[in-house]
């Protein structure tokens, strides 16, 4: 296609769920209701790890670095999309758009890497007790806990930058509740050959692998688990990775399903429903599974509640 053919694209409009307008204010409620509750259990789990001196386990302070980042990818994901359901016109700058998918991308992908770093150091914790304290040091948790980060910003910068380049032809119509890459892609009216191999290479890299350091991490924690003599002793170990295990599950079955594709699809009901999932319900979930699966994260918890609500009848 000629150069002369291409029209600027201002805006995009995001028609996801639009095939349901009946719906349009039960999401809304939803997703608002669903939001406050995440901004609430995060935040706790943040001022647990903070105050709370039996929580300065590294343990925790990846906990509280998942929190924080669990609060920012949902203010980027839920806020715009809240705005997007009361609105008429459903649309989103290209700013705006690039802007979302940057953050979005950036901070899903620095929990991949959160998540796999977590069970490495629960692998040390069940597997090598007696040096966990040397190995897991102050110098390499912050080390641990900013290159996730700087994975996922760079990763998700390179290939917003790439597909926002391209020329969109005039097509800015995504059927998807976010500016969602894949989705996004599928307006592009050039050759896409190179985002498509960095995507490859990018899932691949934060998702693949992780996960199968996550499995081999297990697949020991349950070996040495399993050697423990006490029924108490096993019983103790398995809770303390649980947690870890089940956050897991959650939040790669959704990315998984999401992002191990070889190429943009056509977006389905389907889809959407795994979008929010991915967005709204695994981080609504996080603090729960945590409280409930760990025995020092509920103490602490009574102990902060106790105390705020001696404050306030004082």
């Amino acid at each position: 296609m000629e150069m002369g053919n291409y029209s600027e694209v201002t805006e995009f409009f995001l028609v996801g769920f639009s095939q349901y307008p009946e719906v349009q204010l039960s999401l809304f409620m939803f997703c608002l209701i669903m939001y406050l509750i995440i901004l609430l259990g995060n935040s706790l789990l943040i001022i647990l790890t903070i105050q709370d001196s039996c929580l300065l386990f590294p343990m925790y302070f990846f906990l509280g670095n998942l929190s924080f980042l669990d609060i920012c990818y949902t203010s980027s994901f839920i806020l715009p999309m809240l705005s997007i359901f009361r609105s008429e016109r459903k649309s989103i700058s290209f700013i705006g758009c690039a802007l979302q998918m940057v953050v979005s991308l950036g901070l899903g992908s620095t929990e991949c890497v959160l998540l796999a770093l977590m069970a490495y150091d629960r692998y040390v914790a069940i597997c090598n007790p007696l040096r966990y304290p040397v190995i897991m040091n102050r110098v390499l948790c912050v080390h641990m806990a900013a290159w996730p980060w700087i994975i996922g910003c760079l990763t998700s910068l390179v290939q917003t930058v790439l597909a926002m380049m391209l020329p969109f032809c005039g097509n800015n119509v995504i059927d998807h509740i976010t500016c969602e890459i894949l989705a996004l892609l599928k307006l592009i009216c050039s050759d896409i050959t190179i985002n498509v191999l960095i995507m490859t290479v990018t899932n691949i890299v934060l998702l693949v692998i992780p996960v199968l350091l996550i499995f081999i991490s297990y697949v020991f924690i349950l070996f040495t688990i399993l050697r423990i003599n006490s029924a108490e002793g096993r019983k103790k170990a398995f809770s303390t990775c649980s947690a870890h295990l089940a956050v897991v599950i959650l939040f790669y079955g959704s990315a998984l399903f999401m992002y191990i594709k070889p190429k943009s699809k056509d977006t389905k009901t389907s889809d959407e429903i795994i979008g929010l999932s991915y967005g709204v319900i695994t981080p609504m979930l996080n603090p729960i599974i945590y409280s409930l699966r760990n025995k020092e994260v509920k103490e602490a918890m009574k102990k902060v509640l106790s105390k705020y609500l001696h404050l306030w009848r004082i």
